[in-house]
């Protein structure tokens, strides 16, 4: 098999190595708008480099040229060029993989569908979550009932420290960004449907997100289409480490996710545990075995071995909620999911 990538930073660069490694994956032709820069990575990991975008999509039908003749896509590229590249590789018949989201908004989400749709090709969203061992067995344990019935979740993402101030106008805020996450996992581990939401933020942190409108800090209520009651929280400025969890309590039982040696958390009780030696630095450090498995999962798909485990109408779902969070925090008020278009 081979496949291109488009998108040569720091996710693309994670992907490509490992994607190399993939025993079925002949070949990888890295493209990116700076095309120094795909040559470096290329060279790095033992990847071919298309000399732009344009003529990785120009070879992608043809054969014997380097960077021609690809089966599949992977987009890193950067958030604003999602939705044409995957509006392209439709036309083009790839199978895609894409880092979410599809786009910033419903109008651009819901096009780049219709383009996927109408032609009938492979999109797999990249919400790597769904691969994770801890949400996986969570996931298991709701299902199989053994938490009996579901009454309160709680999910939440830290990040240790702010993003660049360049980046936060171009992100789509702290909810379409971040908590995002949050909204697809607790839909796959439930298995439930988000009805309503309130949502609030706070911008008291460092001036650069008041300046972008964006908050650095929000928290959400949302209630699920069985009464059970989640709270999902989102922070930019965890100082103690990189911090994602999710907790799912039922009549029988409750569980955790992302609680073990590295969980940036430290207890008051004199005979708690110790602030942890290495607290999680990062995603890509943190999610390391999902990210790999998401890619497995789509070279299994694009081989036709599996069914997609994540595709673009997944996506749309997530962006509905965090689409209906945004508007719940202007107006401070609950927004019901049958507001937001595209349901």
């Amino acid at each position: 098999m081979r496949i291109g990538l488009i998108g040569t930073g720091r996710i693309g660069t994670f992907h490509s190595a490992a994607l190399v490694r993939r025993p079925e994956v002949e070949s990888l032709v890295v493209a990116d708008v700076d095309a120094a820069r795909a040559a470096d990575l290329a060279a790095r990991v033992g990847a071919e480099a298309a000399p732009s975008v344009d003529a990785l999509f120009a070879a992608a039908g043809s054969q014997g040229t380097a960077g021609a003749g690809v089966d599949a896509l992977v987009i890193t590229a950067a958030t604003s060029a999602h939705a044409e590249l995957i509006g392209r590789a439709a036309r083009a018949g790839l199978p895609v993989f894409c880092e979410k989201p599809i786009a910033l908004d419903l109008p651009g989400t819901l096009a780049a569908l219709a383009e996927v749709e109408a032609a009938g090709t492979v999109l797999q969203l990249g919400f790597q979550r769904r691969f994770d061992a801890g949400y996986e067995a969570a996931r298991e344990a709701v299902l199989a009932g053994r938490l009996g019935r579901l009454h309160t979740v709680r999910a939440m993402t830290s990040d240790p420290a702010p993003p660049p101030a360049a980046y936060l106008p171009l992100s789509g805020g702290l909810y379409r960004d971040c908590l995002v996450h949050d909204f697809d996992i607790l839909r796959w581990v439930t298995g439930r449907e988000v009805v309503e939401v309130y949502a609030t933020g706070s911008d008291a942190g460092p001036a650069m997100f008041r300046e972008a409108g964006d908050v650095d800090t929000a928290a959400v209520l949302l209630t699920l289409d069985d009464g059970t009651l989640a709270t999902a929280t989102a922070t930019r400025c965890n100082g103690a480490g990189y911090d994602v969890r999710m907790e799912l309590a039922g009549e029988n039982d409750q569980v955790a996710v992302g609680v073990n040696d590295r969980t940036p958390l430290t207890s008051a009780e004199p005979d708690g545990p110790p602030a942890p030696d290495k607290p999680w630095p990062g995603f890509l450090e943190r999610f390391a075995p999902a990210y790999e498995a998401e890619l497995a999962a789509f070279v299994d798909v694009v081989r036709g071995e599996r069914a997609n485990p994540c595709d673009g109408r997944e996506a749309l779902h997530a962006l509905r909620i965090a689409e209906a969070c945004e508007l719940s925090r202007a107006e401070r008020r609950p927004v019901r999911m049958s507001e937001i278009d595209g349901g």
